[in-house]
């Protein structure tokens, strides 16, 4: 089978079980609603008790749901429209490249982070079918000269960019894990009643050197910085839309959500300026 023919099979994957995962995560009701649970830790945490999340954290489930809204009126659709065109052009390689990425970590995080329910094996389905159809995707852009894809327009913010991401949302999770555990107490209070901090814990140990790699890469013209950079510019405006999805979500339940509602759609447009503006200078075809 052609590796275009196993994309395609690959994205009619994701499109269905991410649809039904996403749509049972906006639309199950069952549950009777919130409830004050004692974590193992003593701490008292308010309990969702409604719908697909019903075992998570109120706060946390309203997350989730948020970013449900977004796969599947967003990053589902655009899969479908992109992922099926019969083009070869090197832009919508790297744009899908990103895309798979977004649904990659997504999942993943759910697979990790969501308390157990009844979409874990979609999960697993999402999280690998869409881990190989990356693998798939970055191996292709390889067979390209990458040195040739911006010529003498490197666009130096986006490298830059990743770079100051890294360190600011590294320094972001730091605050968060570092204070308990210079004090005595270890514990942070968003742990709650999870057994670790996965997406901090994920971020600092993957995604954030990454970026950061990725940045010093692109800046220092290798190869390797010229494939990643707009790929993960991609994968990160998706993921900061998500992000932006979360916090108005939990704005309109009542949480206080300053000064992230400033600072979160800020970084999420910055994304979107460094991926956009890597995209349309990049060169190559058919």
């Amino acid at each position: 089978m052609k590796t275009k023919q196993t994309l395609r099979l690959i994205f009619a994957v994701i499109v269905i079980a991410s649809a039904v995962a996403s749509a049972c995560g906006i639309f199950m009701e069952a549950g009777n609603g919130p409830y004050q649970y004692t974590s193992i830790r003593g701490q008292e945490i308010t309990i969702s008790g409604k719908g697909l999340y019903q075992h998570m954290s109120a706060d946390v489930a309203i997350q989730g749901i948020a970013q449900d809204y977004l796969t599947l009126f967003l990053a589902i659709p655009l899969l479908i429209i992109f992922g099926f065109l019969n083009n070869n052009s090197l832009k919508l390689k790297v744009f899908l490249a990103g895309l798979t990425a977004y649904f990659l970590v997504t999942y993943f995080f759910y697979l990790c982070m969501g308390m157990y329910n009844e979409c874990f094996l979609l999960y697993v389905i999402i999280a690998g079918t869409s881990f190989f159809g990356f693998i798939m995707q970055i191996q292709e852009l390889q067979k390209t000269n990458t040195n040739t894809w911006f010529g003498n327009k490197r666009p130096a913010f986006a490298g830059w960019f990743l770079i100051a991401n890294a360190i600011l949302i590294g320094a972001m999770w730091l605050s968060v894990v570092l204070p308990p555990m210079m004090d005595g107490s270890l514990y942070p209070v968003s742990l709650e009643h999870y057994t670790t901090l996965i997406v901090q814990g994920l971020d600092l140990a993957i995604l954030l050197p990454a970026s950061m790699v990725s940045g010093v890469l692109f800046l220092q013209r290798k190869s390797s910085g010229y494939l990643f950079t707009p790929v993960y510019l991609v994968f990160l405006s998706f993921m900061m839309l998500a992000l932006t999805a979360k916090i108005t979500g939990m704005g309109l339940q009542g949480v206080n959500i300053v000064p992230a509602v400033y600072i979160i759609p800020v970084t999420t447009l910055l994304a979107l300026a460094g991926g956009w503006m890597c995209l349309r200078r990049i060169k190559g075809g058919k």
